[in-house]
């Protein structure tokens, strides 16, 4: 089937005369997640992360660290694999014209590609839409939420805005990334498969005026409720009639989400300043409504995850799939009447397929979950009004000393983390390292960041926080990261403890408290490697888990939860 689509795609671009295509993962919103994508229609590859270069003799996957043996895997019987990380496409890639769609790619994100022999040629019509029919487009109507869930209205959004372009001297700000405009708007909807976000753009003038570019079928509830008027909603068609009528001189736009089609039309009457979009940063602190509903929703989420857990290990008495794991765990969810869907596309790997960090299972690779391997799920859920992620390893049976070791190794950098003392580690680099060091001493390491940030009832990514080798953003209080240090052992095992924690200031002092609600499979820690501080810590960690849903559980998870104390 791959094999078909990338012989139709070779023919149309000889028809174009150029010598190759770039297939990239994001859609024209640069979302994580989105429904429409392209990359796995053309590679087969499911990761979150990654391009494609399709040439007339030869094909090209390129991914990062993460995903080198899930596409070698998936895809590669067709394409040669080439991790990123080692080798930028322009050093493989010579003497090329290479066609793209404008609307999907930014000037950023092509540096990789360009080298002195590498033309690139913007194609008007995307090469892969023309391949395969596409589904008609649902309409999902945008709706928003109230003040006082989120805590600040729109107006004050907007005044913070307005300063920015006070201090850079500009006109207008492009609000490219739809997470943006959802923050900015106090605006939600469901155009994406895991992310309550709704695919739009707007511009935001130094007058506060507010411009929202999507359909307007789609805004007829907030224009009802007064949020924007009917002249204020511009259809995508008519974003460059737009543009012609607003008069001001300069516009600041995100190059990292401001596409090459949208740049160059705002270019033709204005000069343009690049800045990453203030919003990242304004939304990235959450106020005390935030993470007042982000507690109350990992209370809801740790009951359906501990009753997962305790039914894995104790209740369930038969062989089941990683398919079934995974529906158990949404069933579970489900029995909230907060609970939406997914954040995200669940990872339920067993064995091998837990040594793969982004593992998603399918019909094809499916496997029965044997009793004598470790069990990684890694899940999180939409609720109302929260984002949740979360991962567990558990074991089913007494496990060999060495996963014990490495185990226990990864609490150790867990633990390290969620007690950073962060009046002398403030940024993400500082804290990634102490993540490691454990693992280190062992000559261990695994090639994922230690946290992301994490939106509220929002995208499970967000930044610019994250605890990463290289990320130098001090941590800050209102701020929400993961920390999920882990380890891979290819074609053997996966690792990974995760819990999603925020940071509060406490008599002055920033400190790391813990959001998510669920216990650490006692079974696999060997606790003679644990100094008294860390078995402290987990102690502490328990007793709050089992205070705060034990009174959701029936009597046999309970006593089963208190065991963990």
């Amino acid at each position: 089937m791959i094999k078909n689509k990338l012989q139709i795609l070779k023919r149309k671009i000889k028809d174009l005369d150029i010598d190759g295509y770039i297939v990239p993962k994001n859609d024209e919103f640069f979302s994580e997640y989105a429904f429409t994508d392209r990359l796995k229609t053309i590679s087969n590859f499911t990761g979150s992360a990654g391009v494609a270069v399709i040439l007339i003799n030869k094909n090209y996957l390129f991914v990062d660290g993460r995903y080198t043996v899930q596409a070698k895997q998936q895809s590669g019987k067709n394409f040669t694999i080439v991790e990123i990380h080692k080798y930028l496409p322009k050093k493989i890639l010579k003497n090329l014209t290479l066609g793209i769609d404008p609307s999907i790619f930014t000037e950023k994100h092509l540096k990789p590609f360009i080298n002195k022999s590498v033309k690139i040629r913007s194609i008007k019509e995307n090469l892969i839409d023309k391949i395969y029919l596409k589904k008609k487009k649902k309409i999902n109507k945008i709706f928003s939420i109230n003040n006082e869930i989120v805590g600040e209205s729109h107006i004050s959004k907007i005044k913070k805005i307005r300063s920015v372009l006070e201090s850079n001297k500009s006109d207008y700000l492009f609000i490219s990334a739809p997470e943006n405009v959802a923050w900015i708007l106090n605006i939600r909807g469901w155009d994406n498969p895991n992310s309550p976000i709704p695919n739009c753009r707007c511009i935001v003038g130094k007058k506060g005026k507010i411009f929202l570019i999507t359909e307007k079928i789609k805004a007829n509830k907030i224009i009802k409720e007064n949020k924007l008027s009917m002249k204020q909603v511009i259809e995508p068609k008519n974003f460059e009639n737009l543009i012609t009528k607003l008069n001001g001189d300069k516009f600041l736009i995100d190059e990292n989400t401001c596409s090459i089609l949208n740049k160059s039309i705002i270019s033709t009457k204005f000069k343009i300043k690049n800045i990453v979009d203030p919003c990242y940063k304004l939304k990235s602190i959450k106020n005390p409504s935030e993470i007042k509903n982000m507690i109350a929703t990992h209370i809801h989420d740790g009951v359906a995850l501990t009753k997962f857990i305790y039914w894995m290990k104790e209740k369930n008495k038969k062989i089941i799939t990683e398919i079934e794991a995974k529906t158990k765990l949404e069933k579970f969810r489900n029995l909230n009447k907060n609970y939406l869907r997914p954040s995200f596309h669940t990872i339920s790997g067993t064995g091998a397929n837990a040594a793969l960090p982004h593992y998603i299972v399918t019909k094809k690779s499916n496997k029965k979950i044997n009793k004598k391997d470790i069990f990684l799920c890694d899940s999180g859920g939409q609720y109302k009004y929260g984002t949740t992620d979360v991962t567990r390893t558990i074991c089913f049976a007494k496990p060999r000393n060495k996963i014990k070791n490495i185990f226990t190794k990864v609490l150790k950098g867990h633990i390290a983390v969620a007690t950073t003392n962060l009046k002398k580690h403030r940024t993400g680099k500082e804290i990634d390292f102490r993540a490691r060091k454990y693992l280190k001493k062992d000559g261990l390491d695994y090639a994922h960041g230690t946290g992301h940030g994490v939106g509220f009832f929002s995208n499970v990514h967000e930044g610019p926080q994250a605890i990463t080798k290289n990320n130098n953003l001090r941590i800050e209080e209102g701020m929400i990261v993961s920390n999920e240090p882990g380890y891979y052992k290819k074609d053997n095992f996966g690792i990974r403890i995760e819990n999603l924690i925020y940071v509060k200031k406490i008599n002055k002092d920033l400190h790391f408290e813990n959001l998510t609600l669920a216990p650490i499979d006692k079974d696999l820690i060997d606790f003679n490697i644990l100094n008294k501080y860390e078995k402290n810590y987990l102690f502490k960690y328990h007793l709050n888990v089992y205070s705060k849903i034990s009174k959701y559980l029936n009597l046999n998870e309970k006593k089963w939860l208190a065991s963990f104390i």
